[in-house]
């Protein structure tokens, strides 16, 4: 039932439908929840007298369920960097332990991702915004990280238990130990591999695997989950050519993961895709029947169409960047504006709710297109006071 309220009678929590009565011409970019009382004083700025609101979707507020806060401080900021750089030097003792035919410690391991699921579980966007913030010339190191933080928040996202979501992340991190067995001038060959390099590329899942087997304590299903990374569904993966009814679940998991990261990982010799672009393709490879369509849906809502710490251009020729998700209309986050494309400088940051604005998101960006670094524009914005 719609109901009109005058701007005095709106608190957090009402949902708006329609402007009621006002005395511009503002008009709402879509419905939804009131969140905050600044954009209760953005709707009277623009001179609204009252709305339409839906009682039945009204959120109540009780000290029983408080409000989560879903911005990001300071301290969850650098606790997320401590956690993403000593990951990445764990990860390169397992390489050098490897490339020495030692046998891999897992402790060190089973710290370092229960770290990662703590930090996800009380706040998942802080370490899903290391992800935006990645050294080009750092890959083989991050992109191990990468996919072990990015199957935890997915795990987390379709709730699995905590127990499973532990043996995933240390299958993700150890994937792909294997790779620093193949020769660097194929490792990192800037252009496209020959058949006859792809072949010796692909034996990296083989070393992978058989590394992992002889490493003690590592269980079962994050063997599998390691084995399973580059495999299909319709049986064209490797190195075994499993097919989809002995691919689980967490099997396919990985492989969206791993496709995900690798598409939106800058080289020294690639430019990352923006996540659109990326989605885009997750969706092409499941349409081809490599990956998981259902998965592939619920991971694209895991991450959101907009990920925290990812930088968007606005219609007003800005750049900003998203701080903050918002539930209730996914494509008008809360963010930071701080660049102007047209002026190519930086601007004053300026803290801005699309959802109650006439700005809106144009497309996904990446810092390299505009010359940026990306670890400087989240230091200046997301860690101020």
């Amino acid at each position: 039932m719609l109901i009109e309220k005058q701007l005095n009678e709106l608190t957090v929590g009402h949902y708006v439908v329609k402007i009621a009565k006002q005395q511009g011409s503002f008009s709402l970019s879509a419905p939804g929840h009131i969140k905050s009382n600044a954009v209760i004083s953005h709707l009277k700025s623009k001179e609204v007298h009252s709305v339409f609101i839906d009682e039945s979707k009204t959120l109540k507020q009780s000290p029983a369920s408080p409000k989560i806060n879903t911005r990001i401080s300071r301290e969850e900021i650098t606790h997320a960097k401590e956690i993403f750089e000593q990951s990445k030097s764990i990860q390169k003792e397992l390489f050098n332990a490897a490339l020495s035919g030692s046998t891999l410690d897992l402790s060190p391991v089973v710290d370092i991702t229960n770290k990662s699921i703590d930090a996800i579980f009380n706040c998942p966007d802080s370490l899903a915004c290391m992800l935006n913030i990645r050294h080009k010339d750092e890959y083989l190191l991050e992109h191990s990280v990468s996919v072990s933080i990015y199957i935890t928040l997915f795990a987390r996202y379709l709730k699995i238990d905590r127990k499973i979501i532990e043996q995933l992340s240390i299958g993700a991190f150890l994937h792909d130990v294997g790779k620093i067995m193949i020769p660097d001038e194929i490792l990192n060959k800037p252009g496209k591999l020959t058949d006859d390099e792809f072949t010796i590329m692909k034996t990296h899942a083989n070393h992978s695997i058989d590394i992992i087997k002889k490493t003690p304590g590592i269980s079962k299903l994050s063997l599998d989950v390691a084995a399973l990374h580059h495999e299909k569904l319709n049986g064209q993966g490797y190195p075994f050519q499993v097919k989809a009814d002995k691919i689980h679940k967490y099997g396919r998991m990985i492989a969206i993961c791993d496709i995900f990261d690798a598409l939106t990982a800058t080289r020294v010799y690639k430019k990352g895709f923006a996540h659109g672009k990326a989605f885009a393709i997750l969706r092409e490879l499941a349409q081809q029947e490599h990956l998981d369509s259902g998965l592939v849906d619920h991971f694209i809502k895991c991450v959101g169409v907009f990920p925290v710490g990812s930088l968007v251009q606005l219609e007003s020729k800005k750049l900003a960047l998203v701080k903050e998700r918002n539930e209730n209309d996914p494509t008008n986050p809360n963010v930071h504006s701080f660049y102007s494309v047209k002026l190519h400088h930086f601007l004053n940051k300026q803290d801005i709710d699309l959802s109650a604005c006439d700005d809106f998101i144009v497309k996904g960006v990446r810092a390299e297109e505009f010359d940026l670094d990306m670890n400087q524009i989240v230091e200046m914005l997301l860690t101020e006071g």
